[in-house]
């Protein structure tokens, strides 16, 4: 399910940033990308560029993208922060993630018209300059449908949870947490 975006003051200071994103966005060169690892959820056509792995800074991609950086750093109990790209004609099938604990920001930045998100029932598009909060755990699929490869910048963050439910979280969580994070650290 999506979530009020303003109920996380970090949005705001996305979106007020959000060119400045974009513009370090345009300096990265395609093969800066890897292939998101789940190729069992597409085809082809969804690459990703990280600046943090489920809580560890990736320094090499966090130099080419300071300002983000920076912007991304503030963002309380961040646990994975990169470019996600959807090239034309991709279709994400529906899928959950994991783990229970942890939200999905979005903040679109180039190609957004013909994509679409579905989270549960809801379906939404993305706009440049703008976030939008949803519940991984739910199901969801993405697609671009339009003309230009959508980019977005993906955020996941550890919302409030006691301290029991924390460390369950962790106990659960870290293995899938770890292999999701191996596309990360691949270099071309």
């Amino acid at each position: 399910m999506y979530k009020n975006s303003q109920d996380f003051p970090f949005t705001n200071i996305l979106e007020d940033n959000w060119l400045t994103v974009r513009r370090e966005l345009e300096q990265l060169s395609d093969r800066s990308f890897v292939e998101w690892p789940e190729k069992h959820l597409y085809q082809d056509g969804w690459d990703i560029f990280g600046l943090y792995a489920f809580g560890m800074k990736l320094d090499k991609n966090c130099q080419l993208c300071p300002e983000t950086t920076k912007l991304v750093e503030q963002i309380p109990h961040l646990v994975t922060a990169g470019f996600s790209s959807l090239k034309p004609g991709t279709h994400i099938k529906p899928h959950t993630g994991y783990p229970d604990g942890v939200l999905r920001c979005h903040l679109g930045l180039v190609g957004c018209e013909g994509c679409g998100l579905r989270v549960g029932d809801e379906t939404r598009g993305w706009e440049e300059g703008k976030t939008f909060v949803f519940d991984d755990t739910t199901e969801h699929e993405a697609w671009n449908r339009g003309t230009q490869t959508r980019i977005v910048l993906l955020l996941d963050f550890k919302y409030p949870v006691d301290e029991e439910q924390s460390n369950n979280l962790e106990d659960k969580s870290v293995m899938e947490l770890l292999k999701g994070a191996l596309p990360f650290f691949k270099k071309k």
